[in-house]
């Protein structure tokens, strides 16, 4: 994931066109191809880090912890840590992550459609 420096001119482009349209605002926290995927496979409940990873076998772990922390962030998912040894995490969509639920199956739909046209 590369960040763009607050003081640059893209990141003032992109700040600005979020700030205007919100579903570049949207598109900004799901529109990656991890975190859509991440919201995708916790729509089914919650998973453990271990069980995200293996459903998306080609991310890194350190890529699934970026992500992971930045829809935290946003307050799309949760991570709770269950104390013992070794600790356990578990990781959940928040009532703000389900909402995305039917753009999320939409997009499937859309998918299936259309990835044959190519």
């Amino acid at each position: 994931m590369t960040k763009i420096k607050e003081t640059s001119t893209n990141f003032a482009n992109k700040q600005a066109l979020a700030d205007e349209c919100a579903e570049v605002y949207a598109a900004n926290i799901i529109g990656g191809q991890w975190s859509l995927a991440i919201c995708s496979w916790l729509i089914n409940g919650k998973l453990r880090f271990g069980e995200l990873k293996r459903r998306l076998p080609n991310i890194t772990e350190r890529m699934l912890t970026l992500q992971l922390r930045k829809l935290e962030e946003y307050k799309i998912v949760r991570r709770t840590v269950f104390a013992g040894v070794p600790p356990r995490v578990e990781y959940e969509l928040t009532e703000i992550g389900y909402e995305l639920k039917d753009v999320i199956k939409q997009l499937e739909k859309w998918g299936e459609k259309h990835k044959n046209l190519m």
